[in-house]
């Protein structure tokens, strides 16, 4: 008689080749061709825009937004030198720095966005130079601070970068003790004072505004708006108010195992997401099940799953 095949043991058809844990992870981690495209599409959606930010609010008004392209817009206007050429160049000097420091470490996204942005920066001159909107600085500070954060979000959210900042921060990160984010703003800082050189306190003063309002759109656009709210609520009676959660609220809790270190008591805390416009609801439906019930609200960001955003595909 033939012993049955133990299911555990791997498929001699396989060549005892069998699936580990880190096969498996490898095969669901492993992009597929239609992510890779959309990925690309949006990284160049991203870059177009960040460019159009440029040529139309930044450039014409003098604002160096710090980075790369921050630089470049100086040398533009004191050497008469193409931005896009600049930015082109100069990403290629510190990408052969970095490479010599840390060994190649860049993606071809990386790649893509950096000289896919100098390209772009370029190109469009001849498109955006008709439709100069405002010679205003406030409003080319803050428009171009807006469009060049959706643009870069874009890139981000779509796991791209466009070099530049992050490339001297890392190297310098292996010669100080300085953490990526306290770099980031150096090199900033140093972008914004040979604008001022250039332009003049109030105009680099400008472009550091530039610089916060497009870092806060990023998140945005990386993040989402906070529309929806996190709910912790610590009562005496749980199990009523996680069931008018449930089949009032029509949204899911948790309820947390805690203990109360005043009182030494163990009871359960619930947790729950819900959208901006139930949380007055949610607050209602506690004071009528317990007055005197302990309830703390927060932002949430960001929310995926089950009711609220999918995962991307």
């Amino acid at each position: 008689m033939m012993d049955k095949e133990n299911p555990l043991t791997p498929n001699r058809a396989t060549n005892n080749r069998s699936v580990g844990p880190a096969t498996g992870i490898a095969r669901i981690l492993k992009p597929s061709l239609n992510r890779i495209l959309r990925e690309y599409i949006g990284i160049t959606i991203g870059v177009l825009i960040t460019a159009l930010a440029l040529d139309m609010f930044l450039i014409p008004n003098r604002l160096a937004a710090g980075g790369v392209s921050g630089l470049s817009t100086v040398l533009h206007y004191k050497l008469g030198f193409p931005v896009g050429a600049t930015m082109a160049v100069l990403n290629l000097l510190l990408f052969a720095i970095g490479t010599k420091v840390h060994g190649w470490k860049y993606g071809m996204k990386t790649v893509y966005g950096a000289f896919g942005l100098a390209l772009a920066v370029d190109l469009m001159v001849p498109l955006t130079k008709y439709f100069m909107i405002t010679n205003d600085a406030i409003l080319g500070t803050l428009y171009g601070g807006i469009l060049s954060g959706i643009g870069m979000g874009i890139v981000f959210r779509n796991g791209g970068n466009t070099g530049g900042t992050d490339i001297v921060a890392q190297i310098f990160q292996k010669y100080s003790n300085l953490g990526l984010g306290q770099l980031f703003l150096l090199v900033d800082g140093f972008v914004m004072l040979v604008a001022a050189g250039a332009f003049g306190l109030r105009l680099a003063l400008y472009g550091m505004i530039a610089v916060i309002v497009m870092g806060r759109v990023i998140d945005y656009v990386q993040e989402g708006l906070s529309i929806e709210k996190a709910a912790f609520i610590m009562s005496e009676h749980t199990e009523e108010i996680t069931s008018a959660i449930l089949f009032e609220l029509r949204r899911g809790a948790t309820a947390i195992a805690s203990r109360g270190c005043y009182s030494g008591k163990q009871r359960d805390t619930i947790f729950c997401v819900v959208e901006r416009r139930q949380v007055e609801h949610l607050k209602r439906i506690v004071h009528s099940i317990d007055p005197k019930a302990f309830v703390i609200v927060s932002d949430v960001r960001e929310v995926v799953g089950e009711g609220f955003k999918q995962f991307a595909a």
